[in-house]
């Protein structure tokens, strides 16, 4: 089994897309459609990285973000910021979130980013 990455995004095409790469690599991939199930799925898995989307329903990335610094065990796990809004970058910096990729997301270096930060499969 890989290292778990967990990707919380909304979009049902992007979450395939980005499931069926990164597996393709050797992660194991967990998913959720919403922050709320993210931060719970995070909780209960403790994943090596998150790929977190900004817009979403229940919880947004945002309030994510802010819910999973406040947890002991998920505060020091990487996250990949997934948005097509390239001007929040500087709230998610203020938050200690420093891998932002701009929508359409390019498979090739979301793979580049996760093996930087914690390494190969």
């Amino acid at each position: 089994m890989g290292k778990k990455v967990l990707i919380v995004d909304d979009d049902r095409v992007g979450l395939a897309l980005m499931t069926a790469r990164i597996s393709k690599e050797g992660f194991t991939v967990l998913t959720a459609a919403n922050g709320k199930v993210g931060l719970e799925c995070a909780i209960k898995e403790k994943p090596g990285l998150i790929v977190l989307d900004i817009e979403m329903p229940e919880m947004n990335g945002y309030t994510f973000v802010l819910e999973m610094k406040q947890q002991e065990a998920l505060k020091d796990i990487p996250v990949i910021v997934t948005t097509a809004h390239e001007e929040n970058r500087p709230i998610f910096a203020r938050r200690g979130i420093k891998h932002y990729l701009v929508k359409p997301v390019q498979m090739d270096e979301l793979i580049g980013k996760i093996v930087e930060l914690i390494g190969p499969a």
